[in-house]
């Protein structure tokens, strides 16, 4: 049974990605454990050795949390009546991100699924703080919902790579799920302004194309000095409701996300994004 993690801040964004994520896996044996952190907020230095625990906020705090992941249940087991799904609470006073390593260390999750923007609204940039913080350090698969995004049938999944990763199995098995789970065609794009690709990058190439051997898929080679924008101008041209990246900090994904051309691509990505860590346990 696949393990999802839906953290949730109680937000509508982080209730639209748990919909989604019902959705998506509609038709997989799933088992949806609902995150709730909290943590106290300490305004004056002069009250962070005083113990918190003698005003009775974290019992308060401990009750909400557990209260609101009860009605995020309660919500989405009305909406989606489906035999495949069972869920699970966990609320836990920690850090999102420190619970989040936990858990994997754990090995709770095969999948974080969270939306965009949390209760703080960061509508500036492509993701909330929570999310930035959880991308740059989780060890497992992470898909982000756009705020408000709307369920559709992934019918293609758009793919870009510097095919700079020697891939495994392991670093397609989501990319694959997804794709048999809705007949999905995946569209590899390579963003260059080189003829042919060094001997390394080719071989890595073939790997793909033989992992994804019985799933339809194209690769597309395309000229342009711009990773970012030719990313939207694909998207904005096909049915790409979907787009899946590996996150290797040595690749153009770190310096597409976390350098200056962040703003510029952040306008532009409004569909379910799939990242997937470079190293990823076996």
């Amino acid at each position: 049974m696949k393990k999802i993690l839906l953290p949730t801040d109680f937000s509508e964004n982080s209730l639209n990605a748990i919909r989604y994520a019902l959705q998506l896996f509609k038709d997989q044996k799933c088992n949806f454990i609902l995150l709730n952190t909290y943590t106290p907020i300490i305004h004056h230095v002069e009250y962070m050795k005083a113990d918190v625990a003698q005003f009775g906020l974290l019992d308060a705090m401990k009750e909400i949390s557990q209260t609101g992941l009860k009605t995020v249940q309660d919500t989405i087991e009305a909406e989606f009546q489906n035999p495949n799904h069972i869920f699970s609470r966990i609320s836990a006073f920690n850090m999102l991100v420190s619970e989040i390593e936990l858990l994997y260390e754990e090995n709770s999750m095969d999948m974080v699924v969270m939306g965009t923007q949390g209760a703080s609204g960061l509508k500036e940039v492509l993701f909330g703080s929570n999310a930035i913080h959880v991308l740059k350090s989780t060890k497992c698969p992470l898909l982000v919902i756009p705020s408000k995004y709307s369920y559709k049938v992934p019918n293609e999944l758009l793919f870009p790579s510097d095919y700079g990763i020697d891939f495994t199995e392991k670093h397609v098995e989501e990319i694959k799920n997804i794709a048999e789970l809705h007949a999905s065609t995946i569209n590899i794009m390579h963003v260059t302004v080189e003829d042919e690709l060094p001997p390394a990058k080719e071989n890595n190439r073939q790997q793909l194309a033989n992992y994804f051997k019985d799933i339809p898929h194209t690769f597309h080679k395309i000229n342009h000095h711009d990773i970012g924008i030719a990313i939207s101008e694909l998207q904005s041209k096909s049915r790409n409701q979907f787009l899946v990246m590996m996150n290797n900090k040595r690749s153009f994904f770190e310096n597409l996300f976390f350098g200056s051309k962040v703003k510029r691509i952040g306008l532009h990505l409004r569909t379910p994004f799939l990242i997937i860590p470079a190293t990823i346990r076996k």
